[in-house]
C-alpha cells in the first residue's frame, strides 16, 4: 500500500512537520542509545551525563563522543529518510542520491575543496574579529562564551594518541556529518526553500543560514555559511547529493587530520593560518576567483544532464 498522506502538504507544513520528525527522531533514538550504552559505560555515567563537565576524564571523552554520534545519526541522518518516504515516496530520488557524479567532477570538488581554504580562513578571521555594539554586550559575551566552550570541546575531541583515535574522529566529525547535515540541510530543508520561494537561490542562501546558525558558534557564523552556499550550489548545478557530501566530508576531514598532524609536530601550526592574516588579501583574491572558477567548470560538465529547474517542486 503506498502512503501518500504527506505528499500535498504546503512548503511551511512541510518545514513545520520536519522539524517534528527531527526531534521525534532524536528523543527516540536517545532513549534508545541511553539503553544500550548503559552496560558499556554504567549506570552512574548515564544518569549524570547531563552534569558531566570534566574534559580531562578521559570516560568523560568517550561517553561525550558515543551522544556526538547518537546526536548525528537521531537528528541528522534518520528523518531524511522518514521524510523521503512521507513527502516523496521514492527516498533516493527525493534526496537526489540516484544521480551518479563522474570521476572529472570528484575531482574539481577536491580541487575546489583546497582552493577554497584562503578565502574561508580570511573571511573567518574577520568573523572572528567582529565586535557587537556596547548596548549588546551581554550577547557578545555569552557568544564569546559559548564558542570558547564549543573549542574547547572540539580541542579535546580531537585530540587523540594513535591512527584508531584519528580514524574514529574522521567517522565522528567528517564522515557522519556530511551525509547526516547535507541530507537534513540539502536534501530536505533547502527543497522546501526552494519549492517556498519558487527560486532555488533563495533556498540556497536561507538553509545555509540556518545551516550555520544551528552549529551556535557565531564567530565562525560567515565561513560556515559560505561553505554551506557552496555545498548548496554543488547540489543544484550537479543534480546529485554526492558532490555535497563529498565537499563536505573533504573540508571537515582535512581539518581532523590536520590537527592530528600539527599536534604530532608533523606540521607547522601557521598552517591555520593559510590566508588569514591582513597581509595575505591577495591569496584570498585569488581564493575566491578559483573558486568561481571551479564552480562554474562543475556547472558547465553537469549541464547537459541536468537543469537548473529540475530541482523544483
Amino acid at each position: 500500500m503506498v502512503f501518500t498522506a504527506f505528499r500535498d502538504m504546503k512548503p511551511l507544513s512541510q518545514l513545520m512537520f520536519s522539524i517534528f520528525v527531527v526531534i521525534a527522531a532524536f528523543l527516540a533514538f536517545l532513549v534508545v542509545s541511553l539503553v544500550v550504552a548503559i552496560p558499556f559505560f554504567g549506570v552512574d555515567s548515564m544518569t549524570s551525563i547531563t552534569n558531566i563537565s570534566d574534559l580531562n576524564n578521559p570516560e568523560t571523552i568517550k561517553v561525550l563522543k558515543y551522544f556526538q554520534v547518537v546526536q548525528s545519526i537521531g537528528v541528522f541522518i534518520i528523518p531524511p529518510f522518514i521524510l523521503g518516504w512521507l513527502f516523496h515516496g521514492n527516498i533516493a530520488e527525493y534526496l537526489s542520491l540516484n544521480k551518479s557524479v563522474n570521476f572529472a567532477s570528484v575531482l574539481l570538488v577536491l580541487l575546489l575543496s583546497f582552493a577554497a581554504s584562503p578565502f574561508i580562513n580570511f573571511i573567518g578571521e574577520m568573523n572572528a574579529n567582529m565586535q557587537l555594539p556596547e548596548w549588546l554586550s551581554g550577547l557578545e559575551t555569552w557568544m564569546k562564551t559559548a564558542e570558547e566552550n564549543a573549542a574547547e570541546l572540539t580541542e579535546v575531541f580531537l585530540k587523540v594518541d594513535n591512527l584508531g583515535g584519528l580514524l574514529f574522529n574522521i567517522f565522528m566529525v567528517a564522515f557522519l556529518p556530511a551525509i547526516g547535515e547535507e541530507l537534513l540541510f540539502r536534501g530536505v530543508i533547502q527543497r522546501i526553500f526552494t519549492n517556498w520561494t519558487k527560486s532555488f537561490h533563495w533556498g540556497i542562501w536561507i538553509t545555509a543560514i540556518l545551516f550555520s546558525a544551528m552549529h551556535m558558534q557565531f564567530y565562525g557564523f560567515v565561513p560556515r555559511m559560505f561553505l554551506g552556499v557552496l555545498f548548496g550550489y554543488l547540489l543544484i548545478w550537479s543534480g546529485s547529493m554526492w558532490l555535497p557530501i563529498i565537499a563536505h566530508f573533504l573540508n571537515n576531514a582535512v581539518a581532523v587530520v590536520g590537527m592530528y598532524m600539527i599536534d604530532k609536530n608533523l606540521l607547522t601550526p601557521d598552517i591555520e593560518e593559510f590566508g588569514s592574516t591582513s597581509e595575505s588579501y591577495y591569496m584570498a583574491v585569488v581564493s575566491i576567483v578559483l573558486i568561481t572558477v571551479f564552480m562554474l567548470m562543475i556547472k558547465r560538465q553537469n549541464s547537459e544532464e541536468i537543469q537548473e529547474t529540475r530541482y523544483l517542486k
